[in-house]
């Protein structure tokens, strides 16, 4: 009796590890799920979404890897990400105290810890990307935009919020929705003409009044391609944050059933 159950809790022990190592390999070179914390790419995506992103849409590099495991280099397989696309990736960011100040080592240096940022790819090696009045120009060329009805949406909080809505553009026909809370006045609506060097990738938000992204360039700057994670694909799941873990019974309410499996454009 005692040898059966110590084979079966063998059998349990080695399916629990290959199931394991199973999701692993998925998550490293095909899809890894990922979360919204943030508005910063408000309309294209909600706090509370859930996406996949492919891992193989690039190739891979060490951030294919769990926890960014191996040496910094280029990527296998590489492809180039087209304009447009909206792409995970890593950023190294300051770690802060309680009350906001840096981080330091022991030799008073910041600390930093590399997080996911996700973005939309509007700058390419080579670019000349400039925003003028709010409006985007790539190459010298004023990007379209054709403002359409205002972006409207109910908060955790159950305020309104409101905000000019455009549909944005770009120079090989690819379209999108941008918000701007602040008009064409928000702090990043007049920048210098940035020139993305070669084998990096300028990013910005949707809502671009919201937005760390490459305009910032002691923030994000221009991006690697090395740090590249994946293309964001399919929002799997949805929810407003309106209910809480354990009350099932706001579950029904609280899930946006019409996000479920929209394809991210």
């Amino acid at each position: 009796m005692s040898k059966a159950k110590s084979g079966g809790t063998w059998e349990t022990i080695k399916t629990v590890v290959v199931a394991m190592l199973i999701a692993g390999f998925v998550r490293t070179i095909a899809f890894e799920p990922f979360n919204i914390p943030s508005g910063s790419m408000i309309p294209t995506l909600l706090i509370g979404d859930y996406l996949f992103v492919s891992k193989y849409a690039y190739g891979f590099s060490r951030h294919s890897m769990p926890f960014s495991m191996g040496p910094e280099g280029g990527r296998v397989l590489e492809r180039i990400p087209d304009r447009g696309d909206v792409v995970v990736f890593k950023v190294f960011v300051s770690k802060r105290d309680g009350l906001g100040r840096p981080v330091l080592d022991a030799q008073g240096r910041p600390i930093k810890d590399m997080v996911d940022y996700i973005k939309r790819v509007i700058g390419l090696p080579g670019d000349r990307i400039q925003v003028v009045g709010g409006i985007l120009h790539i190459n010298g060329q004023a990007v379209k935009r054709d403002r359409i009805e205002d972006f409207v949406e109910l908060t955790r909080e159950g305020n309104i919020m409101r905000a000019p809505q455009y549909v944005e553009t770009l120079p090989e026909g690819r379209t999108h929705r941008i918000i701007e809370f602040q008009g064409d006045n928000g702090l990043a609506d007049n920048t210098p003409e940035y020139i993305v060097p070669a084998g990096h990738y300028f990013m910005m938000g949707d809502n671009r009044d919201n937005s760390a992204d490459s305009r910032f360039l002691d923030e994000v700057g221009y991006v690697p391609a090395n740090r590249l994670v994946g293309r964001a694909e399919v929002i799997f799941f949805s929810g407003d944050g309106s209910a809480a873990l354990w009350e099932v019974w706001k579950w029904p309410w609280a899930v946006r059933f019409s996000r479920l499996l929209d394809g991210i454009e």
